[in-house]
């Protein structure tokens, strides 16, 4: 399904501006697609919102490739993982048709199915028992004779070993996504649901009430700059945040979703330091030949000799190329992870050697031990809720995917509402618990300080 608004103007809206005391109901600390979905999910609610950054959607947001890929990035060992990113794809259909009527334009949402692909033999058995794994939790993962795959996307190598066709696993474009939420949060005023609109419903997500102009929250602020800490009132709850260049915001409620940078905060509780690892990504993108035909219609992801590769097309007739993962010192982008993705795209599609290379890009991505993010209310260290605090950071490879889910959590702790299947969403803020990987109370007492956690399950498949 390809929307058939325009893209959303990107230039900078007047509405920004870096003041030194801005006031509203909610501080929303980090401009990537997390960020920026809950500040428009708060202001949905009826809440004025100020959002921190110095540098709106330029981290992981702009090297993600928006794969919404809740079957085929299920991994072995990430269980509690699966649910978030089933409930959170099927969110995206009401969470980008009520976005693109707000923003006036298209966020790259496309409803073009998933191939996924083998080049040997050790490559198909890996995805036919990953088949198996998939199988088990009820996700459709058809098999296809090499000729069929080859009968919907003639650009697949006639070497390949398997193909697997995954119906549910579509797209939107991160670029598209950021300044349509940029656009959104900016707008005067959100509009009225159509009257001809399929139904209501149809345009919200859910758990949020039918949307009203009476309810709207009015225009974001938006503020350039870095948040260094936490401002606290005498009895310890969250007023807002302190600004690099000596400036405030003052909030009732803060959100926190600085991706990597949440333990640069000053005034975080006292022991509590969750663990966050930068997991860098090599992205490509290329572009067809003027005149030349569409190289790819469907994501096409793929084993290529046991190494993941993606490739996904876009309908302005690029193709995003990605991605390695790494856990090294090199934050610009890896010569050699260019090369692998390169060769190995080739290998499923060989094409790719006639495209034109135009963006080479890295970018950290916040990894927790277990790859699961950190969303939830804050505690103190005798276990008491930190009044005013909200926590979303560390989606690692799944931020574009489990955005609408984790905007409507956020915007729900930091509101007191509650969605359409409560008993749902506590299992989803219980896999999520930002204490999770706390020590006991007893051994903060006195015991040694452990082992600092290292990395989660390496994957090798980013986006």
């Amino acid at each position: 399904m390809i929307s058939a608004h325009p893209a959303p103007a990107t230039a900078p809206h007047p509405l920004v501006e870096q003041p030194e005391h801005v006031r509203a109901d909610v501080a929303v600390v980090g401009a990537g697609v997390i960020g920026l979905a809950t500040a428009w999910e708060l202001r949905r609610r009826g809440r004025s919102v100020v959002v921190v950054d110095p540098e709106p959607g330029s981290g992981a947001s702009r090297a993600a490739a928006g794969m919404l890929a809740p079957v085929s990035e299920v991994q072995y060992q990430q269980e509690p993982l699966y649910p978030l990113m089933i409930a959170s794809a099927a969110e995206y259909p009401a969470f980008v048709a009520a976005l693109e009527q707000a923003a006036g334009g298209t966020v790259g949402h496309r409803a073009t199915e998933t191939l996924v692909c083998g080049v040997d033999a050790a490559d198909r058995q890996a995805l036919a028992d990953l088949r198996e794994l998939q199988g088990r939790h009820g996700m459709t993962v058809e098999q296809l004779p090499l000729r069929a795959a080859r009968a919907l996307e003639p650009a697949l190598s006639p070497r390949l070993s398997a193909a697997f066709r995954i119906p549910d696993d579509h797209q939107v474009d991160p670029r598209r996504l950021v300044a349509g939420l940029l656009a959104a949060l900016v707008a005067p005023e959100l509009p009225e649901p159509p009257e001809s609109a399929e139904s209501p419903e149809s345009l919200e997500p859910p758990g949020l009430p039918e949307f009203s102009a009476a309810r709207d929250g009015g225009p974001a602020h938006l503020v350039h700059c870095l948040a260094t800490g936490l401002r606290r009132n005498a009895e310890g709850a969250v007023t807002g945040v302190r600004l690099a260049d000596g400036g405030m915001v003052s909030a009732t409620w803060t959100v926190l979703a600085p991706g990597t940078g949440l333990g640069d905060l000053d005034g975080l509780p006292e022991d509590w330091h969750p663990p966050l690892r930068p997991v860098h990504g090599d992205v490509l993108r290329a572009r067809v030949p003027a005149g030349a035909p569409d190289l790819l219609e469907r994501t096409v992801r793929g084993l290529v000799h046991g190494v993941p590769v993606y490739l996904v097309p876009r309908t302005d007739g690029t193709v995003v190329i990605g991605a390695t993962s790494r856990e090294d010192d090199l934050t610009g982008p890896s010569a050699g992870g260019v090369f692998r993705l390169l060769r190995d795209a080739q290998a499923l599609v060989p094409g790719v050697a006639d495209l034109e290379l135009v963006e080479v890009l890295a970018r950290a991505r916040p990894g927790t031990p277990d790859d699961i993010p950190y969303l939830g209310r804050v505690r103190n260290p005798d276990g008491s809720l930190v009044p005013g605090l909200v926590v979303s950071t560390g989606y690692f490879r799944h931020g574009v995917l489990l955005a609408p889910l984790a905007a409507r959590l956020a915007a729900q702790l930091a509101t007191g509402g509650s969605g359409a299947d409560p008993a749902a969403d506590a299992e989803h803020l219980a896999s999520t618990d930002p204490h999770r990987f706390d020590r006991p109370v007893e051994a903060r007492r006195g015991d040694p300080e452990p082992a600092t956690a290292g990395p989660g399950p390496r994957s090798r498949s980013t986006r």
